[in-house]
C-alpha cells in the first residue's frame, strides 16, 4: 500500500463494550426499586454493544420493509417483509422482557427494569422498539375489556417473538400496534370518520370502514383503533387474522417513506366491513385507549433518552481516540466544555425517565406517584423529546466531517431525533394537555410541587415563575410554562440524586440562565472533570 494511504488517528469502532456502563442509569436502576435486574442489565448492555448486534441493526436499515400487496396468483395478503435482522432485535426484546412481560411480573420494580432494559437496547436500534412500546402499552387499555384481557393477554405478555400471520389464539406470542389518527385530523382524533357498525352477531363485535394514516408496524397481530360508533367515537381491537383462520379485512395501501425510523414499516390500512371488536363503552373512546397513550409517552422519554445517550457517548468515544493540535480531543479545554454540556442533559434525561419508569411502578398503590405519573409523563415526553434533536446535532458535530458519513451511525441517530416529539402527541398537544392536566386534577400539581420543592433555592426560585403562570394560564404560554416545569423538575431530580459537580452545572445553567444558549456555554466554575466522568464507558467489556 502506497504511503499516501497509510490510516492514522482515525477512531476505532465503538464496538464490544458495555452499553450499560452507565453511573446514572446503574443508579437510577438501584434508586427507583429494581437493584435485582443489574446483571440482567449488563447482559443487555454487553449484547447490544456487540458486533453481531450492530450487524442486525444496519443490516435491518439497509434492507428496509417491502410491502407485498398480492401473492403471485393475485390474491390479496398485504403483508410487510422484513429483513432478518429486525426479526432478530424483536427477538431479543421480546425475550428479555420490554414488551408486555412487565405486566405479569409481580416483582416489585418490574417496570423500572424493564425501562433500564428498554433505554439500553433502544441504543443499539430504534425502529424495532415500536411494536415492542406498543405491545407494553395495549395491556392497561385491555382492562375496559376484561374478556379481551383475559383472551390476548397470555400471548401479549409472553416473551416469545412469534412472527406471521396466523389466528391469535395459536400464537405462542403477540404484539400490539395501534391506529388512531387519519389524514383529515391527525391528532384531532375526535375528527375522525371511520365508521364502525354494530355485527349483530354480539354486541361486542363491529365491522370498521375507513382509513387510517399512520399505523406502525402493520405486521402486529392486534390493534387498537378508534372509529365512530353509534354511541361516539369508541376504541375497537381488531385482529389480522380471525379466530376461524381467515384474513381479517386490512388493506395496507402504501408504506411510509420516512425521514428516519426506517426499519419500522409504517402504513395506511383501509377497513372494509373488517372485524373488531368493542373495548369499553361506546363513546369514551379517547379515555379508554388514554392508557396506552400514557405508556407510549412514557417510552418516547425513554426513547429519547436512549438516542440522546447513544449519540453523546459515540461524541466521547471518538473525543477520547481523536487528536488535533498535539492533544486528543477530549483534552481540549472547549471539547471539554461541550461534552460536559452534553452530559449534564443527558444526565439529566436518564434521571426524569426512570423516575418516571418508578412512578409507572408505584402508581397502583400511591396516590403520589399515580399523579405524579400524570403530570411527569406528559412533562418528560415534552420536554425529553424536544432535547433529542439539540443533543444529537452537537454530539454528531463533535465527530466532524466523519460524524456526516453514515459509517459513523451519527446520521441514523439525527435522523431519528425528530420522531419522538412527534409521535405519540406533538409538542403543541403535549403543551395543551398539560394545560388540561392542571385545570381538571389539581392533584397532580400538588404532587409536581412535592418532588420539586425545597431541594435547591434556586429551583424554589424558578417554581415561583410557574406560579405567575398558573395564576393565568393560556394556550399562547403553554410550551413555556412545559418547558419551566420539565426543566424545575429535572434539576430538582439531579439535586437530590445526581453529584454535586453534575447538579450545579445543570442548575446553574438551565434554571438560573447562568449559561449561554449553545452546547459547551456551561458557567465558569462548572467542574467538567467530574461530569465528565459520569459518561458510559466505551471501552471493550470483558
Amino acid at each position: 500500500m502506497p504511503a499516501t494511504h497509510e490510516v492514522t488517528n482515525q477512531v476505532p469502532d465503538l464496538v464490544g463494550h458495555d452499553v450499560a456502563a452507565d453511573p446514572p442509569l446503574l443508579e437510577a436502576l438501584e434508586r427507583e426499586g429494581a437493584g435485582w435486574y443489574r446483571d440482567e442489565l449488563h447482559a443487555v448492555g454487553r449484547l447490544a454493544g456487540s458486533a453481531g448486534a450492530q450487524e442486525w441493526a444496519d443490516a435491518a436499515h439497509r434492507n428496509e420493509p417491502r410491502l407485498r400487496t398480492h401473492d403471485r396468483v393475485g390474491h390479496r395478503i398485504d403483508e410487510v417483509d422484513y429483513d432478518p435482522g429486525y426479526h432478530a432485535l424483536l427477538t431479543e426484546a421480546v425475550g428479555r422482557g420490554f414488551a408486555g412481560a412487565p405486566w405479569a411480573d409481580d416483582r416489585p420494580g418490574a417496570h423500572v427494569a424493564r425501562a433500564a432494559g428498554f433505554l439500553t437496547w433502544s441504543q443499539l436500534e430504534a425502529g424495532h422498539g415500536c411494536p415492542i412500546s406498543m405491545t407494553y402499552a395495549v395491556l392497561p387499555a385491555l382492562r375496559a375489556a376484561p374478556e379481551l384481557l383475559e383472551r390476548f393477554g397470555p400471548g401479549l405478555t409472553s416473551r416469545v417473538h412469534d412472527p406471521g400471520l396466523r389466528t391469535p389464539e395459536t400464537k405462542r406470542g403477540l404484539l400490539a400496534g395501534m391506529g388512531m389518527t387519519e389524514k383529515q385530523g391527525g391528532s384531532d382524533v375526535r375528527a375522525n370518520t371511520t365508521v364502525a357498525r354494530p355485527d349483530g352477531s354480539d354486541d361486542t363485535v363491529y365491522r370498521l370502514t375507513g382509513h387510517k394514516w399512520f399505523t406502525s408496524a402493520p405486521m402486529c397481530d392486534v390493534f387498537l383503533v378508534l372509529a365512530q360508533a353509534p354511541g361516539g367515537l369508541t376504541c375497537f381491537l381488531v385482529p389480522r387474522v380471525l379466530p376461524d383462520g381467515t384474513r381479517n379485512t386490512f388493506r395496507i395501501q402504501r408504506l411510509k417513506d420516512k425521514l428516519g425510523n426506517r426499519s419500522n414499516a409504517s402504513s395506511e390500512p383501509e377497513f372494509d366491513e373488517t372485524v373488531a371488536w368493542r373495548v369499553g363503552d361506546e363513546g369514551r373512546g379517547v379515555r379508554t385507549i388514554i392508557e396506552m397513550v400514557a405508556c407510549t409517552r412514557l417510552d418516547t422519554a425513554l426513547g429519547s433518552t436512549a438516542g440522546m445517550r447513544a449519540a453523546v457517548s459515540r461524541a466521547a468515544h471518538h473525543a477520547r481516540h481523536r487528536s488535533a493540535f498535539g492533544r486528543t480531543l477530549i483534552d481540549q479545554p472547549l471539547m471539554r466544555e461541550v461534552l460536559a454540556d452534553l452530559a449534564c442533559e443527558s444526565e439529566g434525561a436518564i434521571a426524569l425517565a426512570m423516575r418516571l419508569a418508578g412512578a409507572q411502578d408505584r402508581s397502583a398503590g400511591d396516590a403520589h406517584e399515580a399523579a405524579f405519573r400524570r403530570i411527569g409523563v406528559t412533562l418528560g415526553k415534552y420536554w425529553i423529546c424536544k432535547r433529542q434533536t439539540a443533543v444529537v446535532g452537537e454530539a454528531l458535530e463533535c465527530l466532524g466531517g466523519n460524524g456526516y458519513v453514515e459509517e459513523s451511525g451519527m446520521p441514523r441517530l439525527f435522523r431519528e431525533a425528530p420522531l419522538n416529539s412527534i409521535w405519540e402527541g406533538s409538542g403543541n398537544v403535549n403543551a395543551l394537555d398539560l394545560l388540561r392536566l392542571l385545570a381538571r386534577e389539581p392533584a397532580t400539581l400538588e404532587a409536581y410541587r412535592a418532588e420539586v420543592l425545597g431541594v435547591d433555592d434556586r429551583v424554589d426560585g424558578g417554581f415561583k415563575d410557574v406560579e405567575a403562570e398558573l395564576a393565568a394560564p393560556d394556550e399562547r404560554g403553554a410550551r413555556r410554562l412545559a418547558e419551566r416545569m420539565a426543566v424545575l423538575l429535572t434539576g430538582a431530580l439531579l439535586v437530590r440524586h445526581a453529584p454535586s459537580a453534575v447538579a450545579d452545572a445543570y442548575v446553574s445553567s438551565r434554571v438560573a440562565g447562568e449559561g449561554g444558549h449553545a452546547f459547551g456555554t456551561l458557567p465558569r466554575g462548572v467542574d467538567t472533570d467530574a461530569v465528565i466522568s459520569r459518561l458510559p464507558s466505551t471501552e471493550r467489556s470483558a
